[in-house]
C-alpha cells in the first residue's frame, strides 16, 4: 500500500530541532532538497504499490534520498540509516519534519529501494 505524502518540502526554518535551533539553508542537503521536483516522482513510485494491501511504504523521498546518501558517502545500508539518525540536516533531506533519534527505517529496507528505484 502507499500513501501519498505531502509533496512540497518544508522550509528549513520549519524542521522542528530541539533546543529551539534551526538548518541552515545553505546545508548541502537542505539545498538538493529544495530543488527535487517531487510531484514528477511521486506517481511512478506509487504505481509499484497495491492499492489497499499490505503495510504503508516509505515516502519516496525517503527512499529515494536515502540511496542517494549512500552512494554519495560510499557506506553501508546500516550506516546509512545510522547517519539519518545522527544528522538533522539529512532527515530533513529524507523528508522527516522533526528531528527523532530513532531509526527511521531497517536497514534492510535498502534492498527494496534499490529495486524499486533503478538508474534505468
Amino acid at each position: 500500500m502507499y500513501r501519498k505524502f505531502e509533496l512540497a518540502p518544508k522550509p528549513p526554518s520549519e524542521f522542528g530541532l530541539p533546543f529551539e535551533e534551526r538548518l541552515s539553508a545553505d546545508n548541502r542537503w537542505v539545498k538538493i532538497a529544495q530543488i527535487i521536483p517531487w510531484d514528477e516522482f511521486e506517481s511512478e513510485y506509487a504505481a509499484n504499490f497495491p492499492a489497499a494491501h499490505g503495510a504503508p511504504a516509505k515516502s519516496f523521498r525517503m527512499a529515494m534520498f536515502a540511496l542517494i546518501i549512500k552512494e554519495k558517502l560510499e557506506i553501508s545500508d546500516r550506516e546509512t540509516v545510522e547517519h539519518i539518525r545522527e544528522n538533522p540536516n539529512i532527515q530533513y533531506f529524507i523528508g522527516q519534519s522533526n528531528y527523532s533519534n530513532e531509526l527511521p527505517f531497517d536497514p534492510s529496507l535498502l534492498v527494496y529501494f534499490r529495486q524499486r528505484i533503478s538508474p534505468t
